[in-house]
């Protein structure tokens, strides 16, 4: 079968991944210009030279057997690495968090800046539209997306679905990289729940990094929903300015700074592993279906794949 995939995330190409290696024709679109969604790395050009953020997830854990045997894959493949940093279970990608899904990508075949904003059904399945997107035909859909962008595109056809994602709402955040010329008085790599500051990181600190004292500040979800309108420059001050506070000490000016705003971050969770209708070749998976962790994103869209083939 001819499948078209809404997003290439986690969830999308896991299925994808999946769907490609029972025999089906796959192609994946996505709006951005690189793999990963909430996985992806942010560089920025220093004065030190271009450091990499993982501005978005900062590990994942494996704790499902088939998502541990994987994780297994990639380890052996470089692809990740321990971080006993968060936990016994945790890890990284490397040499950027983004490196498991550009694993999967690589046997992939994703069209890159290419936004779908539109499904229609077909007597033969369906055709999606949208910028890049010019009516390509495909017999099944599968919208792997964050719950707040479902309903756009399901819900003249399954009301139900739009409903369902409408009530399964995400958190914002608000990221801050920040690059320091030296390292800073700070002992521990990760901290957690300093004032507005959700998670403090330094990203130098993570197997496979590039040299350079980088740090990921990312606010906790209820001041970034509060501030969600800000100015990306009042939000550096203010996120700079509790982390020094919270560090209780003076820190220097960072030499480079980057700010970016996760309208979708924090998924909610709606208790179901996919979304399959059958009579309608129409799918959905995401890491909101089965909770917000990249594990359950894979898991999401295994389960959907395999749904669509057996069925």
């Amino acid at each position: 079968m001819r499948i078209g995939v809404v997003g290439a995330g986690m969830a999308g190409v896991s299925c994808a991944t999946a769907l490609a290696e029972a025999g089906q024709d796959v192609v994946l679109f996505d709006k951005g210009r690189g793999p990963g969604g909430r996985m992806s790395t942010r560089r920025l050009a220093t004065s030190l030279g271009e450091i990499g953020f993982d501005h978005g997830a900062q590990y994942l854990t494996a704790r499902d057997q088939a998502f541990a045997a994987q994780v297994k894959l990639w380890a052996g493949s470089g692809h990740v690495a321990p971080w006993a940093e968060a936990g016994d279970d945790a890890w990284v990608g490397t040499p950027a968090m983004d490196a498991p899904v550009r694993d999967l990508v690589s046997r992939l075949d994703v069209r890159w800046g290419h936004r779908a904003d539109r499904l229609a059904r077909t007597a033969d399945g369906w055709t999606m539209h949208g910028e890049g997107i010019n009516a390509v035909p495909c017999e099944v859909a599968i919208i792997a997306v964050p719950a707040e962008q479902v309903a756009s595109l399901v819900g003249e056809h399954r009301p139900d679905w739009a409903e369902q994602a409408n009530a399964t709402r995400s958190e914002p955040c608000w990221t801050v990289m920040a690059i320091y010329q030296s390292r800073l008085p700070i002992v521990p790599d990760r901290m957690t729940n300093l004032g507005i500051i959700a998670s403090a990181v330094r990203n130098s600190a993570k197997p496979g990094r590039a040299a350079g004292e980088a740090w990921v500040l990312q606010a906790s979800g209820s001041w970034s929903a509060d501030h969600i309108e800000d100015e990306p420059e009042a939000v550096e001050r203010d996120v700079l300015r509790d982390f020094a506070t919270s560090m209780g000490q003076n820190l220097p000016a960072p030499i480079a700074c980057s700010v970016h705003r996760w309208r979708y971050a924090k998924s909610g969770r709606l208790g179901k592993d996919a979304l399959w209708d059958r009579s309608r070749r129409l799918g959905i998976c995401g890491d909101w279906l089965l909770g917000g962790r990249v594990e359950a994103a894979w898991l999401s869209g295994m389960r959907l794949a395999h749904a669509i083939t057996t069925t």
